[in-house]
């Protein structure tokens, strides 16, 4: 009885990882071991990168939001305090929008939360 070979199996694997390093520079998308190398870093940075991606929006929308609340006349940490004691619950995404699209409305609830 013949021995089992690994061929269809092994070139199987190594056109899935050649696809997916396609347009690496130099060897990293024409030789398989460097391109696994390269492939590995890639998935790692991914998976770094959607979890910072969450981290630097929220940054960009607090920074948004102290911007427009210091155009009218207070600061960052006393809108969102007077915004939990007035009971407004807003999350920071909606008040960066609001501050960016609709500055009456974010004026209003200025006023809300400096009282």
């Amino acid at each position: 009885m013949p021995r089992a070979k690994s061929g269809m199996t092994n070139r199987r694997r190594h056109k899935k990882v050649l696809k997916r390093t396609k347009g690496y520079y130099s060897a990293g998308s024409r030789s398989y071991t460097h391109a696994v190398e390269k492939n590995d870093r890639a998935m790692a940075y991914a998976y770094k990168h959607r979890k910072m991606k969450k981290r630097n929006f929220r940054m960009l929308w607090n920074q948004r939001i102290n911007a427009a609340a210091r155009l009218n006349g207070t600061t960052y940490s006393r809108l969102i305090g007077g915004l939990v004691k007035a009971g407004i619950t807003l999350d920071r995404k909606v008040l960066s929008d609001m501050a960016l699209t609709d500055a009456s409305a974010f004026t209003s609830l200025c006023s809300h939360a400096i009282k």
